[in-house]
This record gives C-alpha cells, sequence and structure tokens, in this order.
C-alpha cells in the first residue's frame, strides 16, 4: 500500500463511480438471493456472474490468495468468510462484502442482512452498524480529519452498547483495492491526515454484540468474535468533496437494500 494519498481527477471519479455503481447493484442481486437453505457458494458463483455480466471483474478472487469472489460472513463471522457449502438458516445474519474491478478502478461495498426472522439483539446490532456508517459518512468533509470519521462511528456504537472491531479498518480505494488513508472505526492517536476534495475512501464499521476481540481460523482468512456473539459490517466506498461526501455505492432505486434498512424490521 502506497503511503501517498491520491487526489482523483475528474476522469478517475468517473471510472470509479462507474466500478461503484456496478458493485451496488451486483450487491443489491445477491441480498435479494439471501434465504434460508441458500448455501454461500451460491451466492459466489450469482456474484462472479452479475460481476461479470456487467463488463467488471470480482476484485476479491485471487487477491492476496483468496479464493472466492465474495466475502459472506454469518453470524460471528466478521469478515472474510470463505463461501462453502454451508447453508443459510433461519434466525442469522450474513455479512456480504463484494468487490468489483472495471477498467483498472476498484469498487468495494457490504451489508449485513438477517435471514428469515431474526432476534432483538441481532436487529440491534444492524440497526446501529449502519447508523454508525451514515454518521461516519457524514463526518466526511473536505477539510475535517480521519479521526472526525472514527469518532462518529465509535461513539454511536458504543452508545448503542457494541463494540468495535479494532483488528480491521476502512481504507482509500482507487486504482488499488487497498490505498492509504487507513480509515480506523475508532479515535487513536492520531488525527489522521486531512481529508480534501478528490480523495475517496471505503468507510467500513465493523461491529460486535460483545468483545471487539477477534481471531482468524484456520482457512487464514475468517475472522471471528472470540465470544461467539455476532457481528455486522457495513461499507460505503464514497469520494469527499467541498460539500457532502458523494456516496458512489448508491444505486437509483427505492427498494435497494444499499440505500435503505426496511429487512431489518424482519
Amino acid at each position: 500500500m502506497s503511503s501517498l494519498i491520491a487526489i482523483r481527477s475528474a476522469k478517475e471519479l468517473e471510472l470509479l463511480r462507474e466500478a461503484n455503481r456496478i458493485v451496488a447493484i451486483v450487491l443489491k442481486r445477491v441480498v435479494e438471493a439471501v434465504e434460508p437453505g441458500v448455501s454461500t457458494a451460491e451466492l459466489d458463483e450469482e456474484t462472479e456472474r452479475l460481476i461479470k455480466e456487467m463488463g467488471a471483474t470480482p476484485s476479491f478472487k485471487g487477491y492476496m490468495g483468496y479464493p472466492r469472489s465474495v466475502c459472506v460472513s454469518i453470524d460471528e463471522q466478521v469478515i472474510h468468510g470463505i463461501p462453502s457449502e454451508r447453508k443459510l438458516a433461519e434466525g442469522e445474519i450474513v455479512s456480504i462484502d463484494i468487490g468489483t474491478n472495471y477498467r483498472g478502478y476498484y469498487g468495494d461495498v457490504a451489508v449485513t442482512v438477517p435471514v428469515g426472522r431474526v432476534s432483538a439483539e441481532k436487529r440491534r446490532l444492524m440497526r446501529a452498524a449502519s447508523r454508525a456508517l451514515e454518521l461516519g459518512i457524514k463526518a466526511a468533509r473536505a477539510g475535517s480529519c480521519v479521526s472526525d470519521i472514527s469518532r462518529a462511528v465509535q461513539t454511536e456504537v458504543e452508545r448503542n452498547g457494541f463494540s468495535v472491531i479494532r483488528q480491521f479498518v476502512g481504507h482509500g480505494i482507487g486504482t488499488s483495492p487497498h490505498e492509504e488513508p487507513q480509515v480506523p472505526n475508532f479515535v487513536t492517536d492520531s488525527a489522521g491526515p486531512k481529508l480534501r476534495a478528490g480523495m475517496v475512501i471505503a468507510i467500513e464499521p465493523m461491529v460486535s454484540a460483545g468483545s471487539a476481540d477477534v481471531e482468524i481460523l484456520a482457512d487464514k482468512w475468517t475472522a471471528v468474535t472470540v465470544d461467539g456473539r455476532p457481528a455486522a459490517h457495513f461499507e460505503h466506498t464514497v469520494a469527499i468533496t467541498d460539500g457532502d461526501a458523494e456516496i458512489l455505492t448508491l444505486v437509483e432505486d427505492p427498494e435497494c437494500v444499499v440505500t435503505r434498512d426496511d429487512r431489518l424490521d424482519t
């Protein structure tokens, strides 16, 4: 990861808009397939098919050795769950994280949704993580610092009695899936770099109902909470402007789960 923070040109921002438009539409379609009895491998197959159909490639597949096109993380799995023949079950929550590469520019988005009816605690967890993302995006303005995003996310998560996962953070994105700056979901000793118009970052709260500590499973990818409590993960890619951040991973669809959390009422 380069230590330089890129300021994107108008042409680059157009390519990033398209990469992220594609990934948002694909996420919407994949989430529509979430129901009890569907295997995570089936979600992976659908993800790859849709990404290629839209003229992009799945950026996760092969990245640092990751074997699939989507990360599907269930209940206590925080992120990087590898799709398999495991079938989704009623009452679980599932985080779906997808990346695209469109003409050398990257998109990244994630959402956590219920599988059928879920517990009140899981609904509260998803709402808190989703709201934390919303507030983090509101704090992402030119002239502010990365720490302003971090503080907004952490404050909302902890206000609801949940924990911010600290082992993983958000990041810059552009011509690589992960670039500077790092965007922690918690306040550190540093204010971090100042945000400037033209920067593009992925803000992604990862929130646990219990301990903030995680461990990595034997597959060397799947991160799980150490106490087995459920976790939620929400992510948008945004462009910093002189006003409100531009959310690149929104699609113009009033029913899109990427823009609304109606399914949290399930």
